[in-house]
């Protein structure tokens, strides 16, 4: 058997050629867990409002690790050192950052597992990965879960200015066509630094960071917190609420068996164990989108209809408002459709619901983005900044909606 050529290049629509860096890092990459993310959306159901929007995180995650060899390059040449080592763990950290993602991304973690977050099950997949490959993993685990004395490797997989959002922005902004959010990804990269072991950004490349501080704001309230999206991810998240409620009541229901398990099983992280994440391994959009196909013709009202909604996209009204909503107006629309259907109210709340969403596209009380002056002095972006909007920027912006069924289901 001749030696298979791990020293692969891939090509990419945002950057083009993409090289993977070690033989190692190529493993990994081939890993079962790994490749599931090519069936893991990367915007969960955005592509009902922009078509372009059915990229992968398998997409994003070898697009981040493209942006960390950059910056690792970038830091080098200014004199930070990284080590050989170092530089595979922050490879192996960012590339594995978005493992634990379940099916259409966010909505599983509100639904299926209960308050287990992506990345917590990500940790979880790392160590399986890690007694798999030999201890490989331990270092990139160190810096994942911030115990690593070096700071700012973490700031690069996990700051307010990552190769995460370096690279989301850019991607999601491509694939949806929306071009706000088109940051310069090289140039901030280029404009790296490391001061006092944490990530700083020169001053001449404050205008970037400006740009990029802008697009995350445009980009959430025109993309990621749209209107249409966000109806559609509520809907998803009570299709699988009523599915597992349907199923603890002993209503049998049509899915694959990794879809079944924890439709059947309560699962918290204390019981997410190895058998766990193996069948968490085996989820991904298709099981979900083969149930809510086969579920839009069950007898039960409220899953078939939920299920019609999406697959058909005839999905419910979405009202956004400044103010918090009043609870008169939620409850003539439960009444009405209360009436209308002869549900119960616990029925007609899966139809009726209102929540909040909130944008902040830099918050100073997170970890700050650093800016770098010639003198040596360091400040944080909004002091640095002369444009004012960015103090504007750094407040949370917080918007209330009321869904409820257009005329009729």
């Amino acid at each position: 058997m001749k030696p298979s050529n791990k020293l692969k290049i891939l090509n990419d629509p945002i950057y083009g050629f993409i090289t993977i860096p070690n033989s190692s890092i190529f493993e990994l990459i081939e890993h079962k867990y790994f490749q599931r993310l090519r069936r893991i959306s990367q915007m969960g159901l955005s592509y009902l409002v922009y078509p372009g929007a059915h990229h992968t995180r398998f997409h994003h995650a070898i697009g981040c690790m493209h942006l960390m060899q950059k910056a690792i390059q970038v830091l080098r040449f200014k004199g930070v050192e990284i080590s050989v080592d170092e530089e595979k763990a922050l490879y192996i950290a960012i590339l594995l950052h978005d493992i634990g993602h379940g099916p259409f991304s966010h909505a599983m973690e509100h639904s299926i597992v209960n308050g287990v977050s992506h990345e917590e099950i990500s940790l979880l997949f790392m160590q399986e990965l890690n007694a798999e490959f030999n201890d490989d993993l331990t270092l990139a685990i160190q810096i994942f879960k911030g115990e690593y004395h070096r700071k700012f490797m973490l700031q690069l997989i996990s700051s307010q200015i990552d190769m995460d959002r370096a690279d989301y922005l850019k991607r999601d902004s491509f694939y949806t066509g929306v071009a706000e959010g088109n940051i310069n990804s090289e140039r901030l990269i280029t404009m790296l630094n490391v001061k006092n072991d944490e990530l700083v950004i020169e001053d001449k490349g404050i205008y970037s960071v400006e740009k990029f501080l802008v697009a995350r704001r445009l980009m959430y309230w025109q993309v990621y917190l749209h209107k249409t999206s966000l109806v559609a991810e509520q809907l998803l998240i009570r299709v699988l609420k009523r599915a597992k409620e349907l199923t603890k009541n002993g209503v049998s229901l049509n899915a694959s068996q990794p879809l079944s398990f924890f439709l059947n099983n309560e699962i918290t992280l204390k019981e997410f164990n190895n058998n766990c994440l193996e069948t968490f391994a085996k989820l991904d959009d298709y099981d979900i989108v083969s149930a809510m196909k086969n579920w839009q013709y069950h007898e039960d009202f409220v899953l078939s209809n939920l299920c019609e909604m999406i697959i058909n996209r005839n999905l419910l009204k979405i009202k956004i408002k400044k103010k918090p909503i009043k609870t008169e107006s939620l409850q003539s629309h439960i009444n009405a459709l209360q009436v209308k259907y002869n549900i119960t109210e616990a029925e007609a709340n899966y139809f009726v619901f209102t929540g909040q969403i909130s944008n902040q596209a830099y918050s100073q009380k997170k970890q700050n983005i650093k800016i770098l002056h010639k003198n040596g002095k360091v400040e944080d972006i909004v002091k640095a900044s002369d444009q004012l909007n960015l103090k504007a920027l750094s407040k949370p912006v917080t918007k209330y909606y009321i869904c409820y069924p257009k005329d009729q289901l």
